[in-house]
């Protein structure tokens, strides 16, 4: 029996997690010749109400509880405007959350796959970001979230550390669904254009995880470190929100289509400073993997069809 912990499980990428969830995973030496093909797979998905990983206490008696062989947290404070104001909460949950997991998965010797984001850069870089470039974020959503990479990485545990961008999803709030709900209500839209980045599907993230995990299985190796990963190609949220559209529409999603007009961040001032360059390198995490990156396109095309079957 391997036992994998999920946290956040009610998040995009948490609901993704649980929906991908294997059966079985392959496990290394004795084990994989004890158990034949592989040993079943027991989950624990805590949403943030059933495990607030704030809470050290209430972390320590789940994982004394449960005893995981391995955790996946994508329990997160993604709310990027308000953490400008709630500074405190974002940090309780992207820092010290993330700490009270890693000290409890060090005592255990058991990894962490945890997911982070774009915006620990400050976005000035010309070219994709890799794990290597120095970061500088300039929000306190960045900041708290590389707090918690810190943290992670400097507690001793085994980790891997998953940077993404623009995450989009059946599940939650998200840019697609808050572009089809405005596409209803007006004729036209204006949208940032000067902000360069990749769509990544929620679905594609917790795919990628599980495949780390079962490496870490099939191996019983996982060496600690941070990789990049995002759909591809690279666009603007303009471009996002326009294919967006235009497949909707095509679906019978949308009665119409929005006229979609380029502006300059300099002209949607919000609370959190966003980077204008969100673009990842993810050579690193092609290579690992040997994995081909999903198209954004074809990640949205799924996205929509589902919400329709949903609807």
């Amino acid at each position: 029996m391997v036992k994998i912990l999920i946290t956040g499980a009610n998040g995009q990428v948490g609901r993704s997690l649980v929906e991908q969830a294997p059966a079985t995973v392959s496990v290394s030496g004795s084990d994989r010749e004890k158990s034949g093909d592989g040993k079943i797979v027991q989950l624990l998905a805590c949403s943030s109400s059933e495990l607030d990983i704030t809470q050290a206490d209430r972390v320590k008696a789940v994982m004394e509880q449960f005893q995981p062989d391995l955790i996946i947290n994508a329990a997160a404070y993604t709310a990027v405007d308000k953490a400008e104001t709630e500074s405190d909460q974002a940090y309780a949950v992207n820092r010290d959350g993330v700490l009270n997991l890693a000290q409890e998965a060090k005592q255990r010797q058991i990894p962490v796959l945890h997911i982070s984001t774009d915006y620990v850069f400050d976005g000035e870089k010309d070219t994709p970001y890799k794990e290597t470039d120095s970061t500088s974020p300039e929000s306190v959503y960045g900041a708290s979230k590389l707090a918690g990479e810190q943290a992670l990485q400097q507690s001793g545990a085994l980790y891997l550390i998953l940077r993404t961008s623009w995450v989009f999803g059946v599940h939650g709030g998200n840019f697609v669904k808050t572009m089809l709900r405005l596409a209803g209500e007006r004729d036209t839209l204006s949208i940032v254009a000067d902000q360069q980045g990749a769509p990544t599907s929620a679905a594609s993230i917790a795919e990628t995880l599980w495949r780390f995990a079962r490496q870490y299985f099939g191996t019983g190796n996982l060496e600690s470190g941070v990789y990049h990963f995002s759909n591809q190609p690279e666009t603007t949220w303009h471009g996002f929100a326009t294919e967006i559209f235009t497949q909707a529409y095509g679906m019978g999603l949308l009665e119409k289509q929005p006229v979609v007009q380029g502006i300059t961040t300099a002209e949607y001032p919000t609370p959190a400073k966003r980077p204008l360059n969100s673009r990842l390198d993810c050579t690193k995490i092609q290579r690992t993997l040997s994995i081909e990156i999903p198209q954004w396109q074809d990640e949205l095309s799924r996205v929509l069809a589902k919400l329709q079957n949903e609807s």
